[in-house]
C-alpha cells in the first residue's frame, strides 16, 4: 500500500457548494461534522474529502494550472495514496482520528473547468471521503498518519 505516513499541504474551504475551495491554513474539525465553516460538513459519510500531491501533479503534467483547493478537496495531502486506502481505514490527521467512508464520486458538473482544460478531472476517481470520529484541530504541516486498515 504504500508509506504509511504523510503530511497535510493545504486545509481548504469552501462557503458554498460547487465552487473551487481556498486554503486557511488550519480549521476546526467537530466529530461527525467536518469542518464547520466549510459548505459540505453536516451529519453524512462525505464530512471532508482528501486528495493526494500525486493526484494533483498528474493534472498539471496534462497541462491543467491547478492549485491546492481547485478539485474541491478539503485536506491536499502529500506522502500517502489515498485512492489506495480501502474502505473503513482509520487515519489520524493532527489532532483528528477519520475513518474513509467513500472512494472516489460522481462529477458535479461534467463540464467543469479543469475537465474543459485538460478533457479528464482526478477527484471523481482519487479523491476520497472520510468521516471525523474525534473532534480537533488540523492545519497544514500536519502528519497523516494510517493507524488502522481494514481487511
Amino acid at each position: 500500500m504504500g508509506q504509511e505516513k504523510g503530511q497535510v499541504l493545504a486545509v481548504n474551504i469552501s462557503e458554498k457548494r460547487g465552487i473551487k475551495k481556498h486554503n486557511i491554513d488550519a480549521a476546526y474539525i467537530k466529530a461527525d461534522w467536518g469542518i464547520e465553516v466549510d459548505a459540505h460538513s453536516g451529519a453524512w459519510h462525505r464530512q471532508i474529502s482528501l486528495l493526494s500531491l500525486s493526484s494533483v501533479e498528474k493534472m498539471r503534467a496534462l497541462g491543467a494550472a491547478v492549485e491546492y483547493g481547485d478539485f474541491a478537496e478539503n485536506l491536499t495531502v502529500d506522502g500517502i495514496d489515498v485512492a489506495t486506502l480501502p474502505l473503513g481505514t482509520r487515519l489520524l490527521i493532527g489532532e483528528v482520528q477519520m475513518e474513509v467512508t467513500q472512494i472516489g464520486k460522481e462529477c458535479h458538473n461534467k463540464a467543469c473547468a479543469i475537465k474543459k482544460q485538460v478533457g479528464t478531472c482526478v477527484m471523481p476517481i482519487e479523491g476520497i471521503f472520510v468521516r471525523a470520529l474525534n473532534s480537533g484541530w488540523v492545519k497544514t504541516g500536519d502528519s497523516v498518519e494510517v493507524v488502522e486498515v481494514q481487511p
